[in-house]
């Protein structure tokens, strides 16, 4: 039963990371968390394969294809943590990690350099080290050691549950890398290699963490709890204030009539006056500003589970229109916004959810040319057989290391952004059947590009 041990906890964590790819969708983070699982499962698996051998030539050949794949496993695990804290500027040292690995597997596939055989323990056979595998325990050290770095320095910047996530993935990570362990065993230790207990303990961990504090729950769903319950209560306060435009200001009006009679009541200086006539007005706006974001929360957690049955023919321009209408502009924005090209047509989708994809678009635009003199334009038109809806804006620009990841969930360079806008974006018009893109050079401009499927 100990030689199965490293095959059933590998599974198990081959599971786990199909898991995760699976309910949290493709995106870079689920994606290299898979792969990483993928590894381990090589590792592991292959282990448990060699322990039952009883041939040496088959053994060595076993043994050198688990170390094929081995070799690349300290990367996995650093490029997982690359993504998971959002480092894009980490990517070259990634790249020549893995460049260091795939010399090591070339040299493992044509010389004893990396393995050399095996030895024979009493659980049965091992792959001896060859004099280069020292490279590879040295590059496994360094790129382990930055990863730690990476998630320590991240979760300095992490604050309420982020945090608490964070310190479990550190732990786990951490307790992880105390499998290395396993390279004494090439060296000649003949004891069982313990690797797999901490990988199971580090599973254990991860498995902690997705209970109690939720590490893979989709916090939209939640928020989208709280924003459904502050309906009613938005719903009062909205209407109150309306009252308030209604009678406030002949209050006022009685006052200062009051105050010219010769009335003794302090006087109310003019600035509070015209403050507390468009008081109510005041409050609707931010009330109609809430109603817009928990709009927008609502959006997301719905559409994983899009009803495309609901799908329909909608006019491009009245979703424009309506964008337009009712997007919370704030001071003079909404004379930075113009129309470009303008030739109506007919998408099939959500005229509602593209109005959503249209507000993520103006918020980024508008942000973008906030310190600025730039401009945000809107065109829609036909190009030979595509439909097109386009959003621009002269403002800063997306830095060239930052674009690839535009898309890409919970992925901002935005102080208190939450990176689901432009993912959301993704998810909504892919689902229509659309593809959407960016093109952005830094301090000059940048172009979203929708491409929408023409109603029949």
């Amino acid at each position: 039963m100990l030689i199965l041990l490293p095959g059933l906890v590998s599974l198990l964590f081959l599971g786990y990371g199909a898991y995760v790819l699976v309910s949290r969708g493709v995106n870079r983070v689920s994606a290299s968390f898979f792969i990483l699982c993928a590894m381990t499962f090589c590792w592991q698996f292959t282990w448990s394969i060699l322990f039952q051998l009883e041939d040496e030539v088959a053994a060595n050949l076993v043994a050198r294809t688990g170390y094929f794949l081995i070799l690349f496993l300290p990367t996995s695990l650093y490029y997982f943590v690359v993504e998971l804290t959002v480092e894009p500027r980490e990517l070259p040292r990634v790249a020549a990690s893995v460049a260091v690995a795939a010399g090591l597997a070339l040299l493992l596939v044509a010389t004893d350099t990396v393995v050399d055989g095996t030895w024979r323990y009493r659980y049965g056979f091992y792959p001896r080290a060859g004099p280069l595998l020292s490279l590879h325990i040295l590059q496994t050290v360094i790129v382990m050691m930055r990863a730690l770095v990476l998630l320590h320095a991240h979760m300095r910047r992490a604050i309420s549950a982020e945090l608490v996530r964070l310190r479990y993935c550190f732990a786990s990570m951490l307790i992880y890398f105390l499998a290395a362990i396993d390279y004494l065993c090439n060296y000649g230790a003949g004891f069982y290699p313990p690797g797999v207990l901490f990988i199971a303990l580090s599973l254990g961990i991860m498995a902690q963490a997705i209970a109690r504090h939720h590490l893979l729950a989709n916090p939209m769903m939640l928020a989208a709890t709280v924003v459904h319950e502050m309906r009613t209560p938005l719903a009062t306060i909205r209407s109150q204030a309306r009252f308030l435009s209604q009678r406030l200001p002949e209050l006022l009006d009685g006052y200062e009539e009051a105050l010219a009679a010769g009335g003794r009541a302090d006087p109310i200086d003019a600035g509070r006056i015209d403050y507390l006539r468009g008081l109510g007005r005041s409050i609707e706006a931010e009330i109609q500003r809430t109603n817009f974001i928990a709009d927008v929360v609502l959006a997301h957690a719905r559409e994983g589970r899009l009803d495309h049955g609901e799908f329909a023919p909608h006019s491009v321009r009245e979703c424009v229109e309506e964008a337009l209408a009712c997007y919370p502009f704030e001071g003079e924005t909404r004379g930075r916004v113009r129309l470009g090209r303008q030739e109506d047509f007919s998408f099939h989708g959500s005229g509602s959810l593209l109005v959503l994809v249209l507000y993520n678009l103006l918020k980024n635009a508008l942000a973008a040319v906030h310190d600025s003199e730039g401009a945000v334009e809107i065109s829609f038109y036909r190009q030979g057989g595509a439909c097109r809806l386009e959003v621009a804006d002269t403002g800063r620009g997306i830095a060239p290391h930052v674009l690839p990841h535009v898309f890409d969930p919970f992925y901002t360079t935005r102080t208190g952004g939450t990176g689901m806008g432009l993912a959301f974006c993704r998810r909504v018009v892919s689902a229509f059947g659309g593809r959407i893109g960016c093109d952005s050079r830094e301090g000059e401009y940048t172009v979203v590009s929708v491409e929408l499927p023409a109603a029949a």
